[in-house]
């Protein structure tokens, strides 16, 4: 969806830079790696932002790394969750598990998708970040976050 949207807005785009980390990988991932994968987030995250005029649209960001750090090792590094809570992120769109799940070799959590959403909530609160819910159909979740960052986007100066 972050694609899309970027396509929609005309904007750049981040994506998911443990994705190509974890495939480059060649071995199963340990805690330290969590580090390397925030930094290389970040880094991607701030280098677009220097060129985004008015919207970056970011497939993921250190949240999704300190979420995954505390599930799998009851942790997450400090680097991360500081640099988490100064990111000045203008909306998270927080998606819902109400479509089917989607195999695939990198994703390691079919069975509690409730329990994930409930905890990304409570830290999105928790760090007093705005975010808004995406569910339903693909297409409603892409014409809904279409909508509400549209209106983000005609009520505040960029």
């Amino acid at each position: 969806m972050a694609r899309l949207l970027a396509a929609h807005f005309s904007c750049i785009w981040v994506p998911e830079y443990a994705r190509d980390f974890l495939n480059r990988l060649g071995r199963a991932y340990r805690e330290s790696d969590l580090l390397d994968i925030a930094k290389g987030q970040h880094s991607a995250i701030m280098k677009a932002a220097k060129n985004a005029h008015s919207l970056l649209i970011c497939d993921t960001d250190l949240l999704t790394i300190h979420i995954w750090g505390m599930v799998k090792y009851k942790r997450s590094h400090p680097w991360i969750d500081q640099q988490m809570e100064q990111s000045d992120n203008t909306l998270y769109l927080l998606c819902r598990p109400d479509i089917p799940w989607e195999p695939d070799p990198l994703r390691e959590n079919p069975d509690d998708r409730d329990a994930l959403f409930i905890r990304y909530e409570n830290k999105l609160q928790q760090l007093n970040k705005r975010y808004f819910i995406v569910e339903g159909t693909p297409s409603n979740r892409t014409t809904s976050s279409i909508a509400r960052i549209q209106q983000i986007l005609n009520s505040e100066t960029y």
